[in-house]
């Protein structure tokens, strides 16, 4: 029996229950060709037109193992301090699938590529928690199902639904938790860590974009609740497909809470699978969730069982990059910054692009300034990353040259970024075509200075009696008739001398 009420107060949930999370990563692979047939895997291509018979599933077609494939999980696997089995297979999960036209998915079952591993997640106030691997296995992914005549999107309600069979077969890599114990209060936040750190992971081994927001990596959220001072695990939700960082957390939040209501009003949980609402952060009942009997796994007869040599997976091992949170612990060493502004330029997609202005010449100061704040403003107005900003890291570092070599002020730099962004050229293309260069002309910066202070005598007798702050409006005259292309530190030291004052 399921008794329906209102959600309790995350306090008033904590206070009675402690959370247990299982988090199953997908994250899709980016390689050239399907997992186990040679079609392409580029986006963007017509419905059904990078299709074959093996990824149709029609008779007699026979799988091959994509290599890179496995190379790739290896890698994952590693990174995450699994450990890498010596002998393993694929099995085929049976279950009705509309949008995998063979009606079964090859998978891997109880022999999965990677094992018991770990991966330690750091917290917004520094405090590290240590997120255990069950597994890394390889699979396929489904095609795509578009339900045509609703108001949701979602087949119910739907008159007809359109299937594109593209994705059906590209490779995935499914990432398991064991169950993530003793983070109470702050499951959630653990949550939404763990996914951000895992993404960063699979980006620096270059296996994946893993972009959450193209459904390159997608979570599925498993909680339940047990009461406080109890070992035995309650039911649990599936909560699938959640697309964002910020909505790991706010399922995982709102399941907290869903649940405690539910237990606390005398309810059971029905262990399902749920939907979340982007809008308002809610999940809704999906369907009744199959333990893993009712897949009725089998080996594939298909395939051969991947043997990975030892000699490969210490290669593999030692050709693995810096870890990001080393790496960023390292940067933020260098780079004098604190931990809140490391997390916010993680946040930000910011440190990649930092790295690479740095690289290019730029100071480092210079490199976060910018990425952090005019490229990031633009980047959210745009509804964009900051690396798909139609400007790269050597064209900020150029700017950057230009300002500290007294060519652009803020205002003007900020300019010549526009003009990057617009697509006029490069920065010194733009600084030409607009005509943006700092006024260095003595002359012309002397003349415009006595015409201010003939403009503004009364401005200029405070400066005079010593209110050197009022030079300020004075510096502002100065530079509107430049249009801001004066220096205003020379402008100010100008105007000052003009007046006999020191500044």
């Amino acid at each position: 029996m399921t008794v329906t009420t209102d959600l309790v107060s995350y306090e008033d949930a904590l206070a009675s229950y402690d959370p247990v999370m299982g988090l199953e990563v997908h994250v899709e692979l980016g390689t050239k060709t399907k997992m186990f047939c040679g079609c392409s895997t580029t986006l963007g291509a017509d419905a059904n037109s990078q299709t074959c018979p093996t990824c149709l599933g029609l008779p007699g077609s026979l799988p091959v193992v994509n290599a890179i494939g496995v190379e790739s999980a290896i890698k994952i696997g590693l990174a995450l301090n699994c450990s890498i089995a010596e002998w393993c297979r694929f099995a085929r999960k049976n279950y009705f699938y509309p949008d995998m036209p063979k009606n079964f998915q090859t998978s891997q079952y109880d022999e999965p590529i990677a094992f018991d591993g770990y991966l330690d997640v750091q917290l917004e106030d520094g405090e590290v928690f240590r997120v255990e691997i069950e597994r890394a296995h390889m699979e396929e992914d489904t095609g795509k199902s578009t339900h045509v005549g609703g108001a949701t999107g979602r087949i119910h309600g739907a008159s007809h639904s359109l299937l594109d069979y593209n994705r059906a077969g590209i490779p995935l890599i499914e990432i398991v938790t064991k169950p993530i114990e003793g983070a109470g209060e702050r499951a959630p936040e653990v949550a939404k860590a763990y996914v951000a750190e895992l993404r960063e992971v699979i980006k620096s081994l270059d296996v994946s974009e893993a972009r959450m927001d193209k459904g390159q990596m997608r979570c599925d959220v498993n909680l339940s609740l047990r009461p406080n001072g109890t070992k035995e695990f309650g039911t649990r939700s599936e909560t699938k497909n959640v697309n964002s960082l910020r909505s790991v957390e706010r399922a995982a939040r709102f399941e907290i809470q869903r649940h405690a209501a539910v237990l606390s009003s005398g309810g059971t949980i029905v262990q399902e699978t749920r939907h979340f609402h982007e809008d308002d952060g809610s999940t809704t009942s999906g369907r009744i969730k199959d333990n893993a009997e009712d897949y009725r796994y089998f080996p594939e007869p298909d395939l051969v069982p991947v043997a990975p040599a030892r000699e490969w997976v210490e290669e593999l091992r030692a050709g693995l990059p810096e870890m990001p949170r080393v790496r960023r612990n390292r940067l933020r060493e260098e780079w004098g910054v604190t931990e809140h502004d490391m997390q916010s330029m993680l946040n930000a997609g910011a440190v990649d692009p930092i790295v690479a202005t740095i690289d290019a010449g730029a100071p480092a100061d210079q490199a976060r300034k910018w990425w952090m704040g005019e490229l990031a403003r633009n980047a959210n107005e745009q509804g964009k990353a900051l690396d798909e900003l139609s400007i790269t890291p050597e064209q900020v570092a150029r700017v950057t040259a230009l300002v500290a070599a007294g060519d652009l002020n803020d205002k003007l730099a900020r300019q010549v970024i526009e003009g990057v962004l617009a697509g006029e050229g490069d920065p010194d293309a733009v600084v030409e075509k607009r005509g943006l260069k700092v006024v260095s002309d003595e002359g012309a910066l002397t003349a415009a200075v006595e015409e201010a202070i003939a403009g503004n005598q009364a401005i200029a007798d405070k400066i005079r009696g010593g209110k050197v702050a009022a030079a300020g409006a004075l510096v502002g005259a100065v530079m509107k008739a430049t249009r801001g292309q004066a220096d205003a530190a020379r402008v100010k030291e100008l105007i000052l001398e003009k007046l006999g004052v020191e500044g």
